[in-house]
């Protein structure tokens, strides 16, 4: 077990729900998670995110949504930890370098996108460069509802195994 693992384990509940929530961004997820410890692993922690995940209402998948910018920006609609607005920024690293035409583009789809899915749009942005990120965006502009707000959670679920596995990595 990992030293951070371990201390966090033993911190209690609300406390321990505060330290993970920038990984996430729903309160609900945040006190779920501190409330299935003690952790043994980064795999069984992983594992138990899932399925709180998965089991949370769509409202609460909301709220977690509303916690990152959108792509392209530094500002979500809710206020970020300082520790959330610094992974978000190290996710979009690439899209911060983009040449222009893509940085509108990728804010015009943005629009777009809230404008019908009524959420900003989720993505794994780590890794992927600004073309690559509006032409995901452009095509799940095409999903129906119910689909893009899987798709969403799936993405919003990658992001929770990134920031966990960094997190628990300080």
């Amino acid at each position: 077990m990992s030293e951070a693992l371990a201390r966090w384990n033993g911190l209690p509940a609300e406390d321990a729900a505060k330290e993970v929530l920038p990984c996430c961004g729903s309160n609900a997820w945040a006190e779920g998670m501190a409330a299935r410890r003690p952790f043994a692993d980064l795999a069984t922690l992983l594992a138990a995110s899932d399925e709180t995940w998965r089991n949370l209402p769509v409202k609460d998948w909301m709220e977690a949504f509303r916690s990152h910018p959108r792509i392209g920006e530094s500002q979500a609609s809710q206020s970020l930890s300082a520790q959330s607005a610094a992974w978000s920024a190290q996710e979009q690293r690439n899209v911060a370098v983009a040449a222009d035409a893509v940085k509108i583009a990728l804010a015009e789809a943005n629009r777009e996108y809230e404008r019908r899915f009524s959420h900003i749009f989720i993505v794994c942005a780590t890794g992927k460069s600004g073309p690559e990120i509006l032409e995901i965006l452009q095509r799940r502009l095409h999903n129906d509802k119910a689909a893009e707000l899987h798709e969403a959670a799936e993405q919003q679920r990658q992001i929770m195994h990134i920031r966990l596995t960094r997190w628990l990595s300080r």
